[in-house]
């Protein structure tokens, strides 16, 4: 071939026998008698003149090891054809020999050609490197501001802990499905180890796994939404390669949603005898939670705030960060506008997370009327405290006005539940509960969908269905009777 061109050659590392220099191409055995190349000694190998450097310093890429001449041919025509698109463009073209000459001097492949012309067309420096996945989400996650403390944390959990240790350092337009699945089973590995190591009975080997826990399928899903989020921002870079969104790809078994249990007399007895919860979400039927807030009377700093959470559904963070300024009571209303959040130990009052969950809900003449006298009763304890009364605002709020802690309100909840005998279920369960009798009692869903503030009726309705089994008990009869002679009015 041209010098201009490039050329191939053969060589080997053969030595001379006196002088102990390599031989390269000059040894004897790279030809046969007939002067044929020999296919079975020395490795062939390009070379080509690259344009000169900015400073006008002459350079070559060459590379050696290659098992035909073919690939070496390849190799230089892909060169080429990678200077070419500069076409008259001078810096391009240095850009581009410089990606090439890093190449060979990393040992890895050659730039893909499209890769390179897709840079140039969006007019980003080709000579860019890719990022690993661990660059990316970094990235990624910096450049996402406007997230709640909740949300970013939860993010940072999900790629320090399990995306990174597993993907971290793949190229992240070499990422793929297989990759992504690879870690949900290394995940998988780890909770059954942290289980045999619970169970081994050894308290040296049980410590060794203390403070672990096991990711559960649900925790899997949001993982994968993470990378999945992280990734479609990637594809949509026009400075970054061709990515594919292998999180959307990876196969991951379904999560359905949780559904609350109610517990019911049968399901009391068994928990009773031998402690047996039938499900992850249970909710407490309309008597036991009438039981509880009869017991919570004795707690007047809290009962409000129970009863609130067990009529309406709102959430901790959303009842515990409920201002004054945002309860009406001449209307019988509320404004869920703010929510105090727990991180690690530390809170942080913020706006809720989805535009659905700012909403008005409209209470009843009871809750009002609990409201005025629980107001009644924080004006009597601020006039005795004086000055050392904390005006938070709030509507619920410790002796002093200062806000509840949402753990501490996890607390008390499970100390009251616990002291009026009543069978285990965790504070979100009042919200479960009270959405749960609003269907049982005929309330639209739309009603129950807005005050919850959920984003659609759909998760309303796949999430609570009648669990209360009187309810049921008078849908079966309804439906019996259907099939008795004479139709329902037999």
């Amino acid at each position: 071939m041209a010098a201009h061109e490039g050329s191939t050659f053969k060589r080997c590392g053969c030595r001379h026998e006196d002088t102990g220099k390599l031989l390269g191409a000059k040894c004897p055995l790279l030809r046969r008698r007939s002067g044929a190349w020999s296919s079975t000694h020395g490795r062939w190998a390009f070379q080509i003149e690259l344009p000169s450097t900015r400073e006008g310093k002459r350079r070559q890429a060459r590379r050696v090891g290659l098992d035909s001449q073919d690939k070496a041919v390849e190799s230089l025509q892909h060169i080429r054809a990678l200077l070419a698109l500069a076409e008259e463009d001078t810096e391009t073209l240095m850009q581009i020999a410089d990606l090439v000459q890093a190449s060979i001097k990393a040992r890895e492949p050659l730039p893909a050609l499209e890769e390179v012309r897709r840079r140039i067309n969006v007019g980003v420096d080709v000579r860019a490197e890719v990022p690993t996945v661990e660059q990316w989400l970094a990235e990624w996650l910096d450049g996402k501001p406007a997230l709640t403390l909740n949300t970013r944390r939860s993010y940072a959990g999900h790629i320090r802990n399990h995306l990174v240790p597993h993907l971290g350092r793949i190229r992240l337009d070499k990422l793929q499905a297989r990759h992504v699945e690879a870690m949900f089973a290394g995940i998988e590995e780890d909770n059954e180890l942290i289980l045999e190591c619970r169970e081994s009975g050894d308290p040296a080997v049980v410590a060794s796994v203390r403070g672990r826990r096991v990711v559960s399928l649900s925790t899997k899903h949001r993982i994968r939404a993470t990378l999945r989020s992280a990734l479609s921002e990637a594809v949509r870079r026009p400075d970054l390669p061709v990515v594919v969104n292998a999180a959307s790809h990876a196969r991951l078994p379904s999560c359905p949603r949780k559904k609350p249990l109610v517990w019911t007399a049968d399901r009391v007895a068994l928990w009773e005898k031998d402690g047996t919860i039938p499900g992850e979400v249970m909710v407490w039927t309309p008597d036991q939670t009438i039981r509880f807030l009869k017991h919570a009377r004795k707690y007047a700093w809290l009962f409000a705030l129970f009863h609130l959470i067990a009529v309406k559904g709102l959430r901790r963070g959303e009842a515990v960060g409920l201002p004054w300024s945002h309860t009406r009571m001449g209307d019988g209303e509320i404004d869920i506008r703010t929510q105090i959040v727990q991180l690690g130990w530390k809170t942080h009052t913020c706006t809720p997370k989805s535009a659905a969950g700012e909403r008005t809900i409209t209470l009843d003449s009871g809750t009002v009327r609990i409201l005025r006298a629980w107001r009644h009763r924080q004006l009597e304890a601020k006039l005795a405290a004086g000055a050392d009364w904390v005006d938070s605002g709030l509507v619920f709020t410790r002796q002093d006005g200062s806000a509840w802690h949402p753990a501490q309100v996890t607390d008390w909840f499970q100390r009251i539940s616990r002291a009026a005998g009543l069978p285990p279920i965790d504070l979100h369960g009042l919200r479960h509960g009270a959405a749960s009798m609003s269907l049982a009692a005929g309330v639209d869903v739309k009603v129950v969908s807005a005050e919850l503030g959920h984003a659609t009726t759909h998760f309303t309705q796949d999430t609570y269905q009648t669990v209360f089994p009187e309810v049921a008990k008078a849908a079966a009869e309804a439906t019996a009777a259907m099939l008795k002679p004479g139709g329902a009015n037999a």
